[in-house]
């Protein structure tokens, strides 16, 4: 235990002394973060349950029927932006436009035109339209019922009576919406630049010491050649417990990133795919020659795997077959493993095989290392 120790301790204290790990370690993943939460829908940790802004353009003629419009907008989870001309609102995505003198004309029996305007495409398009039609609809069923007495009083009793239809709505089951913004970018960038870390810093720094000749120093000493291994193993290991350390407190403080209600189990998780990553490491720096086929290696794989596990982007977007593919990947495991237990709050039982599977991986990746290292 001495000498494993020994040996993971002088790693771990050289490989935090050089410049290009503590750039991937502790600056880029936090830039990765941002971008990429903000791209794919955080734009800085705004909660998708939020108002959805929207103008409404009404000239000062429009009358109370405005008021209701506008009212009936936030009833439906909008938040309404009043203005009398369209060149005020300008900034706004979404547009619904009364015509001057609205009021008037509808309860003079005059048919008016409203337009709403928004940039949407496709289904959220067909959303929006929904959304805008049915908060107009009301007020129209409001005219209607309130017959030939149209009043902000009278539309006023017509909300206050009792209803008799209601709806109730219930989940059917737990949450499987797939993450998205920084939900998804801080665990999917965590996971992708550990792999990226382990297999390049892990990897390039055992070939150094056998170029170097600093093995061969390191086989004459009474050092058996398991703690030899298992040092070197310890010491990438605590480098990733680092990186994820620092990654999971950086995307709760600055991104709010909640890790749901199992975080031990999140920490285990990440534990064990360190302990994978570290060994994965390891091998890679066992069986190439150069730093650049390590570096080249490491960047490569940490990329593909990290798009075919669903770092960069909820696997469960994906087609099928991805979805599949991602089952058989180091990454996929432990990206499956996080959204099981931090976005649909998964029991503990429900990570066992991902944590089986990793823990088996591991142990098959240190024998192989064992099998194949060398000293020169």
């Amino acid at each position: 235990m001495k000498d494993l120790i020994f040996v993971a301790s002088r790693d771990l204290r050289y490989m935090l002394r050089q410049r290009e790990t503590l750039l991937w370690v502790f600056a880029m993943p936090v830039l990765f973060f941002w971008f990429i939460g903000t791209v794919t829908g955080g734009f800085g940790g705004r909660d998708p349950n939020a108002p959805t802004p929207i103008a409404l353009v009404a000239p000062d003629d429009a009358g109370f029927l405005a008021d209701e419009v506008a009212r009936r907008l936030t009833e439906d989870s909008y938040r309404v932006q009043r203005a009398a001309v369209r060149d005020s609102v300008s900034g706004y995505s979404r547009k619904l436009t009364l015509p001057a003198a609205f009021t008037d004309s509808v309860l003079a029996g005059h048919q008016r035109e409203v337009w709403f305007e928004h940039s949407r495409e496709g289904i959220d398009a067909d959303y929006e339209n929904v959304r805008v039609a049915r908060a107009v609809y009301r007020v129209l069923a409001d005219l209607v019922a309130a017959g030939d007495t149209v009043s902000p009083a009278a539309i006023a009793a017509l909300d206050a009576e009792p209803r008799n239809l209601t709806l109730r709505v219930e989940t059917a089951g737990e949450r499987r919406d797939p993450p998205s913004g920084f939900e998804q970018a801080v665990p999917g960038t965590m996971v992708m630049f550990t792999l990226l870390v382990m297999a390049t810093s892990g990897a390039i720094l055992l070939v150094i010491e056998r170029r170097e000749g600093l093995l061969r120093r390191l086989a004459s000493t009474p050092i058996p050649v398991s703690a030899v291994v298992l040092g070197k193993w310890v010491g990438r290991l605590a480098l990733g417990l680092v990186q994820i350390g620092f990654a999971m407190l950086v995307g709760r403080l600055l991104f709010h990133v909640n890790w749901g209600p199992n975080l031990a189990v999140v920490l285990f998780v990440m534990l064990v795919y360190g302990a994978m990553m570290a060994a994965l490491g390891l091998l890679l720096g066992t069986l190439v020659r150069t730093e650049k086929q390590a570096a080249a290696i490491g960047v490569i794989s940490a990329n593909l795997l990290g798009a075919l596990g669903g770092c960069w982007w909820p696997i469960e977007v994906t087609p099928a077959w991805m979805q599949k593919l991602a089952l058989f990947l180091p990454t996929g495991w432990a990206m499956n493993a996080l959204h099981e237990l931090v976005n649909f709050a998964g029991p503990p039982a429900a990570v066992l095989p991902h944590l089986v599977g990793m823990a088996a991986a591991t142990a098959l990746l240190l024998w192989l290392v064992a099998r194949a290292f060398r000293y020169e």
